[in-house]
């Protein structure tokens, strides 16, 4: 190639240049796709900078403890570094591909090219230096993808650590919900079991029908067997623990034993501000955000791929030539070769690209509304879950205590001789029940505070830091 075929080749590749660029694909903003305003009441005397540390709010260190463990052993966080890993190597990767390459190499041979030529040894080392010119930004929109898929990895790990807290917590919430359960079940199976042993006196004194004795064992032998289902339920929460955390059950037993029956309660948490800033506090919205840039650079990249490839290669070094009749020792350069490659013909496999990326860009965006949409819906379920509780707990209060009280009257009446076996039955279990109702109704309110916890993003924001290459100290989200 001559020098005076550079400029007019270079023009051409220039032109073209300017012919494959195109606007930027931008990332929809959320305010688009969320509505303006909360819908559902919002609770109050609380921040939203809480989040940040919520957990310790509930003033349970075995909880907070559980947190911890769980952050250190989850195979969803290990899962989420290593995705973080890859895609830092594959942002690394696709930066290479901007700068150009230098290798060393060296060889040396001993042989003869003609027969009337002597015998010669060659020797010689060289820097060989290549670089593609990246004219149409193949490259660059390679290396914005991996940058967007990076960012959205770290997002991926702050995600997967809210996840984790908030299974934790709904764990460790189920369990004592089941232990307050336990004590109402066990008092009453005690009372049952009590009833049925003076009500087979009364029958064997003759004050008594058999059929009271009958009724009194059968009610007593019910009470038993959910006390014992109860009890299982629970030692299957401790055992989801143990999984979740690592913990060893016999310490994990012993440490619950300090707060046997007793619900955690967390601090409020204050929700007022729009829907798209509490968007910014969401891992996962970020995610499809960064999946939505990385698919548009993925289909500039597509159609870089239509256009001509322009590499420059050249080499520096030294080399020695030996005979038997002289030495040549010397630097060795070469600039070039400047290489075009210009697709002809590849059976429609470079356009097929083109249309499965954008098809994958219209597949992002699509899911990124429709996360934003979720997610908004998350947090008005969250608000409309802890209104109802709210409302609901006095009325819950009031019947139980009522149903309590009936139940005292009807079993002091019943003792007294003046009632029966069949109406101090119906008013136990009117009061049991009610009773239960009140512990889920609890339990029902602490987990809309998780729900809601998890709906914001567990107070995540996009300046967190990020995992290292090593394994990161488990912190509580």
């Amino acid at each position: 190639m001559t020098r005076r075929s550079l400029p007019p080749l270079l023009l051409a590749v220039a032109t073209l240049a300017g012919c494959a660029g195109g606007a930027p694909v931008d990332v929809r903003d959320a305010a688009t796709a969320a509505p303006a305003q909360w819908h559902a009441p919002l609770p109050h005397d609380g921040r939203i900078e809480d989040l940040n540390r919520w957990w310790q709010q509930f003033d349970d260190p075995l909880l907070s403890d559980l947190q911890t463990a769980a952050q250190a052993v989850n195979p969803t966080l290990a899962s989420a570094r290593s995705r973080i890993e890859q895609s830092r190597a594959t942002r690394v990767a696709a930066g290479a591909s901007l700068l150009p390459t230098l290798d060393a190499n060296a060889n040396a041979s001993r042989g003869r090219q003609q027969p009337d030529l002597p015998v010669t040894n060659t020797y010689s080392a060289a820097l060989q230096a290549g670089w593609e010119i990246d004219l149409f930004g193949r490259n660059q929109a390679a290396w914005d993808a991996a940058r967007a898929r990076y960012a959205g990895a770290q997002a991926g790990w702050h995600e997967a650590r809210v996840a984790v807290a908030a299974e934790v917590a709904s764990t460790y919430l189920q369990l004592r919900s089941c232990e307050a359960q336990l004590v109402k079940v066990q008092a009453d199976t005690t009372s049952r079991n009590e009833t049925s042993r003076l009500t087979d006196l009364a029958t064997k004194a003759g004050f008594q029908a058999p059929a009271a004795a009958s009724l009194a064992r059968a009610t007593a032998a019910q009470g038993n067997a959910l006390a014992v289902q109860v009890k299982a339920q629970c030692d299957s929460n401790v055992k989801a623990l143990v999984a979740l955390t690592g913990f060893e059950e016999p310490a994990l037993r012993s440490r619950l034993a300090d707060r046997a029956g007793s619900l955690p309660v967390p601090a409020l948490i204050g929700v007022g501000t729009v829907p798209a800033d509490v968007l910014n506090q969401r891992p996962d919205i970020f995610i499809a955000a960064r999946d939505v840039e990385a698919a548009g650079a993925e289909v500039s990249q597509a159609k870089a791929a239509r256009l001509p490839r322009v590499t420059l290669g050249g080499s520096y070094g030294r080399m020695r030539i030996e005979t038997s009749n002289y030495e040549l020792e010397g630097p060795s350069w070469s600039v070039g070769p400047l290489t075009v490659s210009l697709p002809l013909f590849d059976g429609g496999a470079r356009a097929a690209n083109v249309d499965a990326a954008r098809a994958r860009y219209d597949e992002s965006t699509v899911v990124y509304r429709a996360k934003v949409r979720g997610a908004v819906r998350e947090v008005e379920q969250a608000l409309l879950d802890l209104d109802s509780t709210e409302a609901r707990r006095d009325s819950a209060r009031a019947a139980a205590d009522g149903f309590d009280a009936s139940y005292r009257a009807v079993e002091a009446k019943y003792r007294g001789g003046l009632g029966s076996l069949f109406e101090l039955e119906d008013a136990r279990r009117s009061a049991l029940q009610a009773q239960i109702n009140l512990v889920d109704l609890e339990r029902d309110r602490v987990a809309a505070w998780i729900s809601l916890y998890r709906a914001l993003g567990g107070g995540w924001t996009p300046a967190a830091p990020a995992p290292s290459s090593d394994a990161p100290q488990p912190t509580t989200p």
